[in-house]
């Protein structure tokens, strides 16, 4: 598993105001985690563009921020669309726990037999629990990410799984 170093965590959908602030669609746990960075990136041909946060809050499902040298309505509305990226530390999550975006593409495996049922295509949030869509030789099958069913997190193995019969397999 390769741990991602400039995770997505947000979406300027739109200008806030006429002084330069850009309202933004989190993509964080919750809208306060992207509201306390102190700095997020910008991707470019030559790399990672840091952007100082002068300010945000959270507004609603989205944050409301201004960013050093954005200070016009015109210059938020150019960045209107982008995908903003954060410093891995800066999330500061905790040791053991991956974003979902690291865990496409692992192996189900199950904890008692070894056996690798597919691999994890999507993690859709559906309430209480997510669900996790898993590519298996007999097609798409899905599973609740519940402590009953996943196990645990192997960053060489892949994600340890103990399923009921026919959940993963004919």
């Amino acid at each position: 598993m390769k741990l991602i170093a400039f995770p997505e965590c947000g979406k300027i959908v739109n200008t806030h105001g006429v002084m330069g602030a850009v309202k933004i669609e989190s993509w964080c746990n919750t809208p306060a985690v992207l509201a306390k960075l102190k700095r997020v990136y910008l991707p470019t041909k030559e790399g990672m563009k840091e952007l100082k946060v002068n300010r945000a809050s959270v507004f609603k499902q989205f944050v409301i921020a201004e960013l050093e040298g954005i200070t016009t309505v015109e210059a938020a509305n150019a960045l209107r669309g982008k995908v903003l990226h954060a410093a891995r530390e800066d999330l500061k999550i905790p040791k053991g726990e991956y974003l979902i975006a690291e865990l496409i593409g692992l192996d189900l495996v199950d904890v008692q037999t070894g056996k690798v049922y597919g691999q994890l295509s999507e993690v859709l949030d559906q309430g209480p629990a997510d669900i996790y869509v898993v590519k298996t030789p007999d097609g798409e099958r899905m599973m609740p990410a519940v402590p009953e069913f996943v196990k645990g997190i192997d960053p060489e193995r892949g994600i340890l799984v103990a399923p009921i019969g026919g959940m993963l397999e004919d």
